[in-house]
């Protein structure tokens, strides 16, 4: 295996354990809330806002030219994704407009500078001092979008048999599910208090 390919499996790998990637799935969980089947584009173009910002962050961060207290990203990562499913509990999803929809893809993009931070120290930790880091970067980036793809994926699947195949409401299945992100963001906040 190149190594192109080992660190493309290990972003792969990051984001799709659900043991401890959860916070991230849950994240991109919590923006895919508003879409269906067929609003794929938009999420698309909403994943990749998310991916750009975790992928500069990533950067600076593993070649040390930002730096924050891990502690308090371990707080960030769950406060954005409570944020992100609160929001889509009080946006009507009938209304979007061409700035709604440019304003989520801002949010997304923020909130994935805080999620980089959060990749950052797993990445550290495998590169060790290898100054060279250009092709892991990519790789390991690419390696996060596929998987969130696959979430996505997954996500769109499921809410196609429960809206469109069995007829819920696309009102409720958003509802309940940010309400559930929203509950569990909040425990994961508690937790990750640092104060």
């Amino acid at each position: 295996m190149s190594e192109f390919q080992l660190y493309f499996v290990l972003g792969k790998d990051h984001i799709l354990d659900y043991l401890n990637g959860y916070d991230h799935i849950l994240f991109v969980v919590a923006l895919c809330a508003m879409y269906l089947l067929k609003d794929w584009k938009k999420l698309l173009i909403l994943v990749t806002a998310f991916t750009i910002g975790h992928s500069i962050t990533l950067a600076l961060s593993t070649l040390n030219i930002v730096t924050v207290k891990p502690e308090l990203i371990e707080f960030l990562i769950p406060l954005t994704i409570f944020i992100t499913a609160v929001s889509n509990i009080f946006r009507q999803e009938e209304n979007q407009t061409t700035f709604s929809l440019q304003l989520n893809y801002g949010y997304a993009l923020f909130f994935g500078l805080i999620h980089g931070l959060g990749f950052s120290n797993y990445l550290k930790s495998i590169l060790g001092r290898d100054e060279s880091i250009f092709t892991q970067l990519l790789a390991f980036n690419l390696g996060l979008e596929f998987g969130q793809l696959i979430i996505v994926s997954i996500f769109l699947v499921i809410a196609f048999i429960l809206v469109d195949l069995f007829g819920r409401s696309r009102r409720d299945w958003k509802l309940i599910l940010s309400s559930a992100i929203a509950g569990i963001a909040l425990v994961l906040m508690k937790d990750k208090i640092f104060w």
